[in-house]
């Protein structure tokens, strides 16, 4: 297929964006796909929260005729102790070191964003860790009691303790973005964000308040973590960081490194893995390959444009692009994307209704100050308005970083379809930097914990890929100890070194 042809079949899609909506009944027709409403954005988000079984009260926390801008602390944050939380009785508000608060964001009309901060249950000194949680749209929350947060949360309610928190290892932090999730809200829409460089200042900006209302940690070193759309969020945060720091611009952010699990960072790459993913794991037969694989020019040249053209190319990237997935998955059935070993029954693949339930409790909301703002575990309106930002690579920074001397960790469970590991170890290696020749040529080494392989490492100078058996997209909810693991040797500087038995770690509460 021509140049030509391809760019005349992707501007036809992005007149028909403009023409349809996701209410209409109507379809179209394109390189023999046909494009029903089902294909939306506006379905896909909801399709997601309702797999998860969530149901948040409002699509985003804007409020609306709210007050302005307060003039007051950038930062409000108080010491907590959440209600019913089992083994606590003996165990103060200051003992437990746990924080929630809201920073005024300084860029912006008048949002404010919400945080937890939890102390590390063995040292102040360790390490500074921050979760971003993708979604687009989706609250930290779900990782923090559902994969690596200290505490989960039980059938009645209760909080128990959780023996592979990543608090047993570092200072964590969990922040509630982009704005509008979770209890992160605002008083004007304009405050919605729709690419990294809001993102990622927001970000940034909530940093710097952050070290100044706890100086001592100031000199901590400091990772960022996160996963699936994350994989957009964390290389242009770090980025963002380093910027500041060469720049002078504030508090100085003793970045080490950042780590992307199952992320989406290179969408050229990734998405033509989707057919040899799903054909390696026998979701698609040959034949079906072939046809799908018909859509892969269009899609390619969609992205192409997408950093060329901007905003619509970029909306007719996600549609072409994602219609590759939806045609897997059409042919999949009930099989759960994130985890092809298990099924999805009916709308359900995964039940983290307890995280809402929980959080709407009184005497929880108590505890955290939020007054009347809505939990929104995702936002489909975030979701929405980050669609321009879906297909844009953020690999394009990392190299820089590297050079810098700061560390990447991708890791990946292995039988994750929507954010495969192969996708992700392709773009890894593809990656132009210094070291990448050495790093191809590198050998795989076993990841071992508790005497057993546990993943598949491969690494060179600041970089390692780490491919994690027996775990999808949540490779902390599915492998707890192995995560644990590999947070800790990773920020020691020990991740591909064998190292002692791990059992301290569970020991302590």
């Amino acid at each position: 297929m021509s140049t030509k042809m391809e760019k005349l079949k992707v501007l036809s899609l992005c007149l028909a964006l403009l023409i349809f909506s996701p209410h209409s009944s109507s379809s179209f027709l394109l390189n023999d796909r046909r494009f029903a409403p089902s294909d939306f954005p506006s379905v896909h988000a909801g399709k997601l929260i309702r797999e998860l079984n969530l149901f948040p009260k409002e699509d985003v926390n804007v409020i609306e005729g709210g007050a302005d801008r307060v003039v007051g602390p950038r930062i409000v944050e108080k010491r907590f102790k959440f209600p019913n939380l089992v083994g606590s009785d003996s165990v103060s508000i200051e003992d437990l070191g746990h924080h929630a608060g809201y920073y005024q964001i300084s860029h912006s009309h008048a949002a404010r964003m919400f945080y937890f901060f939890f102390e590390s249950r063995n040292s102040k000194s360790d390490p500074i860790v921050i979760w971003l949680t993708g979604g687009p749209g989706c609250s930290s929350e779900l990782a923090m009691f559902y994969e690596n947060g200290p505490f989960t949360i039980a059938d009645n309610m209760s909080l128990v303790w959780n023996a592979y928190g990543w608090d047993k290892v570092s200072n964590l932090i969990y922040v509630d973005q982009p704005v509008g999730t979770g209890f992160s809200y605002t008083s004007d829409r304009r405050d919605i964000r729709h690419n990294e460089d809001g993102v990622s200042n927001d970000l940034y900006d909530f940093l710097q308040a952050f070290f100044a209302e706890h100086p001592q940690f100031a000199n901590n070193d400091f990772y960022i973590t996160g996963e699936s759309y994350a994989g957009h969020y964390i290389p242009a945060f770090a980025a963002r960081v380093h910027q500041g720091n060469k720049a002078k611009e504030g508090v100085h952010i003793n970045l080490k490194g950042f780590a992307i699990g199952n992320g989406l960072t290179d969408p050229a790459i990734q998405y033509k893995a989707y057919t040899d993913y799903a054909l390696d794991m026998g979701i698609i037969k040959n034949t079906e390959y072939d046809h799908i694989n018909k859509m892969l020019p269009v899609c390619e040249m969609a992205i192409k444009l997408c950093g060329t053209d901007g905003t619509l190319s970029c909306m007719a990237s996600y549609f072409v692009c994602n219609s590759i997935f939806s045609r897997i998955m059409a042919l999949a059935g009930d099989t759960n994307y994130y985890d092809i070993r298990k099924k999805c029954e009916g709308s359900l693949c995964y039940d983290f209704s307890n995280m809402e339930k929980f959080l709407n409790q009184k005497s929880v909301r108590d505890a955290l100050a939020v007054g009347e703002i809505d939990f929104v575990s995702c936002s489909p309106t975030v979701y929405q308005a980050m669609l321009v930002d879906w297909m844009r690579n953020l690999e394009v920074g990392i190299p820089t970083l590297l050079e810098d001397g700061i560390k990447l960790l991708v890791y990946a469970g292995e039988y994750d379809l929507i954010c495969n590991w192969l996708g992700n170890s392709r773009w890894v290696h593809a990656m132009e930097w210094s070291g990448q020749k050495e790093f191809v040529a590198s050998a795989e080494e076993s990841f071992v914990v508790d005497e057993s392989e546990a993943g598949v490492l491969k690494s060179y100078g600041a970089l390692g890929f780490l491919k994690v058996h027996d775990a999808g997209h949540m490779v902390p909810m599915d492998q707890p100890k192995v995560a644990l693991e590999m947070l800790r040797r990773w920020t020691q500087g020990t991740l591909s070194k064998p190292v002692a038995d791990s059992e301290s770690l569970v020991a302590q509460i």
